[in-house]
């Protein structure tokens, strides 16, 4: 190579590199600019000096003039979304049917509700946006509870985004399991249940027991064990209620597995079984001593703590020891369905995930029982939508299984004995 092409080819390099070094410098400078703009006030008190007093230039205007930056306006784009409907309507016209048709709550209710979770809800703003209000975050979850509304559309009428709409119900939930729920689905005073129970006809009773499926998308494995006897993929709520038809205790599975398997394999049936869920409170009939007993269909064993009805061929006593069984145990079929007519969504096929579905299905039993405390108004409205929409998710036909003890054979002739001795006086 000539000496002169030489001297051209590593010129040509060297200009090269200190291009490169040149625009190498020029975005770190940059950079440092962008972290004075937000660092202002440090910068200030890291120096000790007062800048807002100065007339001088600052760091980065000497910068700019340099030519080191370039002066653009840093701006974060968001679209704006309107949350005049909030703010401006729900919060300040709304009247207490409206919010108890939208919410299932008076407003009295929801901002009770709201103080309760505060501590675990409130949240800070940010340098790119202000915080949800707690208010704002429970109702968007109540509403997405309460309908089978999509989440595009409850973003739409709370004006946040999509995304903000799952992750508000997930905070609220996880807020209502951690300071709500031992709290609200609790046996509380058994005394009353049990006097509660024998006003309805049933003596020493502490609560009656059922499973209803809750319809949700089957899991990427193992999805078979979530197809249910009515052939859709669902999970089994097992719940114990009170007279009042208010949750005392719950426990979900995947909805392949039967009310009698799911019982079994509770800890709800082991405390049972060992006597420690109920206090020892036994009353005496005819000749034998019955403890504290709960209802439960025929599917359900016969325990000495737990009654069924008679199946097959019944005679007169049998007919009569069904009726008062039944009459008390519909507290708990009632209570599932005032329970899916206020939270709607659990009526439709969830698109939560394996993880968060439970935790879903026990915040509506928490919500349930909160509703039914407060004596919130059932409205008529929400049965004629809700048998709509559980239309393609039908209730799945029990099964009796006709094992019996012979301690709870004996209960439950005295019962019937006395049921038909008790009808002879009236």
């Amino acid at each position: 190579m000539e000496p002169a092409a030489t001297i051209a080819a590593v010129m040509a390099v060297v200009n090269t590199s200190h291009l490169i070094i040149h625009l190498f410098q020029r975005q770190m400078l940059r950079n440092r600019a962008r972290r004075l703009r937000h660092r202002g006030e440090d910068i200030k008190s890291e120096r000790g000096t007062d800048l807002s007093q100065s007339t001088g230039p600052c760091a980065v205007n000497i910068m700019v003039a340099m030519g080191h930056v370039d002066a653009v306006e840093r701006r974060f784009w968001a679209r704006k979304m309107s949350t005049d409907w909030w703010d401006r309507i729900v919060l300040q016209v709304w009247d207490e049917s409206q919010w108890l048709g939208n919410f299932q709550m008076r407003k009295g209710t929801f901002l009770e509700l709201c103080e309760l979770l505060s501590p675990a809800l409130k949240h800070k703003d940010t340098r790119m946006r202000a915080a949800l209000t707690v208010q704002k975050r429970v109702a968007i979850a109540l509403w997405k509870l309460a309908t089978p509304d999509s989440y595009r559309s409850v973003a739409n009428h709370f004006g946040v985004g999509k995304s903000t709409v799952g992750v508000a119900v997930m905070q609220v939930a996880n807020a209502i399991v951690e300071l709500v729920l031992s709290k609200v689905v609790t046996l509380g005073n058994i005394q009353v249940i049990i006097d509660g129970f024998a006003t309805m006809g049933f003596q020493n009773c502490g609560g009656a027991i059922d499973g209803t499926p809750i319809p949700v998308l089957g899991p990427d494995h193992q999805a078979s064990q979530y197809i249910n006897r009515k052939s859709y993929v669902s999970k089994v709520l097992q719940a114990l209620v009170d007279h009042r038809g208010h949750f005392t205790n719950i426990v979900g599975w995947p909805g392949k597995v039967h009310d009698t398997c799911v019982f079994r394999n509770s800890g709800l049936f082991r405390r049972l079984q060992e006597g420690i869920y109920f206090p020892d409170h036994k009353i005496t009939v005819g000749d034998v001593e019955m403890p504290i007993v709960i209802l439960g269909e025929p599917a359900y064993p016969l325990m000495p703590w737990l009654m069924k009805p008679y199946t097959g061929a019944l005679d007169t006593e049998k007919e009569l020891f069904n009726y008062w069984l039944s009459n008390c145990r519909m507290v708990v079929e009632c209570a599932f369905g005032r329970f899916k007519r206020r939270w709607r969504s659990l009526l439709t096929r969830s698109d939560l995930s394996e993880t968060n579905i439970p935790i879903v299905i026990a915040v509506c039993c928490v919500l349930h029982n909160l509703c039914e405390s407060k004596g919130e108004t059932f409205m008529a409205g929400w049965e004629v939508e809700a048998n709509s929409l559980a239309a393609d998710y039908s209730q799945p036909d029990s099964r009796a299984i006709r094992r019996a003890q012979r301690d709870a054979l004996c209960i439950r002739e005295s019962l019937k004995a006395r049921f038909l001795s008790e009808q002879g006086n009236l």
